[in-house]
């Protein structure tokens, strides 16, 4: 297993002028390529400014396909949702084509959630960017330490949760492997309460952030306070 690139950042808003950059580029390079840029989305705090950010960036929003890492099973229209957050800064400002934009519906509940999502990522290729950040416990999507988090290669692409750590207890979330089918893993982590789980997953701890393990590696956009404490 490829161990992660670092990329130490001095501050906050440099991991977020490095992402938006990062994202730039990694767009650029998939419409050049196939057409298509296919990007993963993270829900959190986070990447909030750098969805905030996104807006002003130079793209061909039609060639965007957006699926989200995982949701938590709360009404549609709640706040706290991943896609809520996601749409508030970013993606009701874009010109993306509605229908390119792949809502998992939590307000169904885990397991028909799950499935749905399922079918709509049945056939889908590999995605050119997953976003992901890193919880304190060392946590990624809604992969929780002592759950399933689907590192099997007949994993399904999406995994019910149903007893995450911290509300709601239901959720949905890609699987390890689904995550790992992509060009580019990217971790966003920022803030001192992350500090543990960095060092622990830098010292070879088995987490479920280290469980995404795309061919090409991942790369880790941090916060020095986050490496220092």
């Amino acid at each position: 297993m490829e161990s992660p690139r670092w990329h130490v950042c001095s501050s906050a808003a440099e991991v977020s002028e490095r992402a938006v950059a990062w994202i730039g580029a990694a767009a650029r390079q998939a419409i050049a390529a196939h057409g298509v840029f296919r990007i993963v989305l993270s829900g959190g705090e986070t990447p909030r400014s750098v969805y905030r950010a996104l807006r002003a960036l130079e793209t061909d929003w039609s060639a965007w396909q957006i699926w989200f890492g995982d949701e938590r099973c709360l009404a549609a229209d709640d706040p706290r949702r991943n896609s809520s957050m996601a749409g508030e800064a970013l993606l009701d400002h874009v010109p993306i084509p509605p229908v390119q934009v792949h809502v998992i519906h939590g307000e169904l509940g885990a397991e028909p959630a799950a499935a749905e999502y399922c079918a709509a990522l049945a056939g889908e290729p590999e995605f050119d960017l997953v976003l992901l950040g890193l919880g304190e416990d060392g946590h990624a999507a809604s992969l929780f330490p002592g759950g399933e988090w689907g590192e099997a290669s007949d994993a399904p692409d999406a995994l019910a949760v149903r007893a995450a750590p911290k509300p709601p207890a239901e959720r949905v979330s890609l699987s390890a492997r689904r995550l790992g089918g992509t060009q580019c893993a990217l971790f966003l982590v920022t803030g001192a309460g992350k500090h543990g789980a960095v060092r622990a997953w830098r010292a070879g701890s088995r987490l479920p952030a280290a469980s995404i393990c795309p061919p090409g590696g991942v790369d880790v956009l941090v916060e020095q306070i986050s490496i220092e404490g």
